[in-house]
């Protein structure tokens, strides 16, 4: 089969016949009214409408005759400068019951050389509308010749998704530009033609030009319109479509006041390009971004692919103090790096510290990466992040991130709910804000707590649990709802990396386990029956498990089907990582 003619119809007036009343039909309307169309629709009284399609009915937007099709409706409804004939047929009905319709219809409207589309039935049509994309005088239109329009609009979002925005308006300014200079050719050959001047003016008028009498010859006229045609022909060819995109109205004054037609033949200072390149290409560098991305647990290979891109890519990148070491090493070198100072007593001397650098660079123009441990809205102040960078005219873009609060119980062999045994999963934080501890969760029986930020303050967050009474200020609500000192608990700590540690115990002796292991930061407590549905104590009064070793048989699996090739990849790119990396 040939391929397609396509092509772009000025259809300002045009009559539209839509023969349905169904979602397609309502759609083919819009695109009517779009483009500046009138369209009718056909369809008897009984059938249902879409309601879309009914709201533009009741505008007066869509003209609805309620009744059959009919042949003469084609030769009878159109404008009366084409004899009334209409100018374009859609045949929005379906189903195997409509066929003989559709085809009769079809074969109507070819024997009138009348452009017909019928719904799902490419050998029934004329022509097709493809998938556009629209933006001012920027129109692209994607078809697969009726082999799946659902991939026509794919192929149409992802080639859009590449232009700059508001592509558009750069299309109309070198439109404008175009159309000035050929105006201003067309005038300037008209003023300056030799024997026009001759008839229409006097040499001896005082007010006239010292250049008046001066020979224009055409080969002059030429070489300055045909200089700035190239021009404009070279740009549109070769320049970045971003710096197409960044020329402006005054720069078109600019240009035609450069390559102006009335110019001698060029000089030295003519040849020089009529705008500052190093100017647009820095108005049109990508505009700043600020990134509040979480990295995960820990692992590497836990990064969502969409912050890994992040990392690649940031120019900046403000990392919180326990954003593991592997996470860092896929920071490229060339990228500046700040790791927040906090400390007891100056988290938020740090954080502001950190928002102030962010906000620097972004007025900077660059992109800023607020790398977080975890998920970045899960006890990581994500959310004043946001409205503080948003305050100061920044909009964040925000990355998921696997959250520790249920990751590493996974990795610890801990499900956070199980059949008959929890029900509920509770996170919650351990430090509160100005570093006030958080009234205690009560206890439920089928209740799973996930408390993080805690471990520095184990031995008061236990007593507050066992002993609810104990802590000042706590609510009536929690009265009767202590904990069991053999309630089942677990410490993970540095979840998902090669130093994971897991410390099983209860609330009566986990205390006493993590002075005498000592602290492994960043570390959670796990608390509820479900931290011994696969793995128990043994009777002991805690006992410890070292390592991790999660991915083993993942990564055995990998290197068995591909040769380790792709190991080796993540090697290479961690190897050309943090070394050397710009460190403050």
């Amino acid at each position: 089969m040939p391929p397609l003619l396509l092509t772009a119809h000025d259809c300002v007036g045009h009559i539209h016949l839509i023969v349905g009343s169904n979602a397609v039909a309502n759609a083919r309307c819009s695109k009517s009214i779009e483009v500046g169309a009138k369209p009718i629709v056909i369809t008897p009284p009984e059938a249902e409408v879409h309601y879309a399609l009914q709201d533009r009915m009741k505008a007066g937007q869509v003209q609805w005759i309620e009744r059959e099709f009919e042949d003469n409706d084609l030769t009878s409804l159109g404008r009366t400068e084409v004899d009334n004939v209409v100018d374009a047929v859609f045949v929005t009905l379906g189903g195997k019951e409509s066929l003989a319709t559709r085809t009769y219809i079809s074969t109507l409207c070819r024997r009138l050389r009348i452009p017909v589309n019928v719904l799902d039935a490419p050998n029934l049509c004329t022509f097709s509308l493809p998938s556009t994309h629209s933006d001012g005088a920027l129109q692209i239109g994607i078809t697969t010749s009726g082999n799946g329009c659902k991939l026509a609009t794919r192929i149409r979002r992802e080639i859009a998704s590449l232009l700059p925005p508001g592509f558009g308006s750069a299309v109309e300014r070198l439109g404008t530009i175009r159309r000035r200079i050929w105006e201003e050719d067309h005038r300037s050959q008209t003023l300056e033609d030799p024997s026009t001047a001759a008839e229409n003016e006097d040499d001896d008028i005082p007010t006239q030009k010292h250049t008046f009498n001066q020979l224009v010859t055409e080969t002059d006229f030429n070489a300055a319109k045909t200089r700035r045609i190239r021009w404009l022909s070279q740009i549109c060819e070769y320049w970045p479509l971003r710096r197409l995109a960044s020329i402006t109205d005054n720069d078109i004054d600019t240009i035609l006041q450069s390559y102006s037609a009335h110019t001698q033949p060029p000089t030295t200072s003519q040849t020089t390009p009529p705008l500052d390149i190093s100017a647009l290409d820095l108005r049109s560098r990508p505009t700043p971004h600020i990134i509040l991305a979480g990295s995960g647990p820990g692992s590497p290979s836990l990064l969502t692919l969409a912050t890994h891109r992040a990392i690649q890519t940031a120019t900046v990148i403000l990392a919180d103090k326990l954003v593991p070491s592997p996470i860092l090493d896929l920071i490229p070198r060339r990228t500046l790096l700040h790791i927040a100072r906090k400390f007891p007593g100056n988290a938020d001397a740090a954080q502001q510290e950190l928002l102030t650098l962010g906000l620097e660079a972004l007025q900077q123009g660059e992109t800023v990466l607020r790398l977080k441990q975890g998920d970045p809205y899960i006890y990581g102040r994500g959310s004043e992040e946001y409205t503080w960078f948003e305050e100061h005219g920044y909009k964040p873009i925000v990355l998921p991130g696997i959250t520790s609060a249920l990751s590493a119980p996974l990795f610890a062999g801990i499900p956070c709910t199980s059949r008959g045994v929890s029900d509920q999963v509770v996170i919650c934080t351990g430090t509160g804000k100005k570093g006030k501890a958080p009234e205690p969760p009560a206890y439920g029986e089928g209740r799973t707590v996930v408390f993080l930020m805690a471990l520095h303050r184990i031995g008061e967050l236990v007593e507050s649990l066992v002993n609810p009474f104990s802590v000042s200020g706590a609510g009536d609500g929690m009265k009767g709802n202590a904990w069991s000192k053999d309630t089942p608990c677990a410490v993970v700590e540095r979840a998902s990396c090669s130093d994971q540690r897991v410390i099983r115990s209860t609330l009566e002796f986990v205390v006493q386990a993590v002075e005498n292991e000592g602290s492994r930061p960043p570390g959670l407590l796990v608390l509820g029956k479900a931290c011994e549905v696969l793995k128990g104590r043994g009777g002991a009064r805690w006992v410890v498990e070292d390592g991790f070793e999660g991915f083993e048989g993942l990564d055995d699996l990998v290197m068995s089907q591909n040769g380790g090739g792709e190991m080796r990849e993540m090697a290479v790119e961690r190897e050309k990582g943090r070394e050397g990396a710009m460190v403050l």
